[in-house]
């Protein structure tokens, strides 16, 4: 009889440890994204301050690009986090487990190519080139790709919360 209350229990626990493994996955992916993107143009602006220190504004704002993927990832999580109960189902589990997935793991490959083309603007500046504008708007691009999974995650939320 033990066994079997041990097995039902278990069964029921999985949903919640999907969901909270989703949960980690969201976060701290789009933050290790976020690191490494960061990390990436924010050497690049020390290269090029070292030669044109009038340049730490726009190169700041370039570095800084990068860090916004971590906090979609920290947003996703505030959506789903509350509804993730001891009551949630095997669905909603694999519901929070997938969009934690998709959203930390685009997050994370926008993140270091954000970063990847802030780097190389930022290197453009340093060589005396007024490639600021151009490289934000290039920059973006990546960004959009992680704002399509935050959205997501809203519309999942949505689906197996409704």
């Amino acid at each position: 009889m033990e066994e079997a209350v041990k097995a039902v229990e278990t069964v029921m626990t999985l949903p919640l440890i999907m969901a909270y493994i989703g949960l980690g996955l969201m976060v701290g992916l789009s933050g290790i994204g976020s690191a490494i993107g960061v990390s990436v143009a924010g050497n690049a602006t020390i290269g090029t301050i070292k030669k044109r220190e009038d340049a730490f504004g726009n190169c700041m704002v370039l570095s800084a690009l990068a860090g916004t993927q971590g906090l979609y990832g920290f947003g996703g999580f505030f959506i789903m986090y509350s509804n993730v109960t001891a009551e949630i189902t095997l669905l909603q589990g694999m519901g929070v487990f997938g969009a934690g997935l998709a959203l930390g793991s685009v997050a994370l490959v926008s993140a270091v190519q954000q970063g990847g083309i802030a780097a190389n603007g930022v290197a453009g500046i340093g060589q005396g080139h007024d490639v600021f504008g151009k490289t934000l708007v290039l920059a973006v691009f990546p960004e959009l790709y992680a704002i399509v999974a935050f959205a997501v995650t809203f519309l999942i939320n949505g689906a197996i919360f409704a």
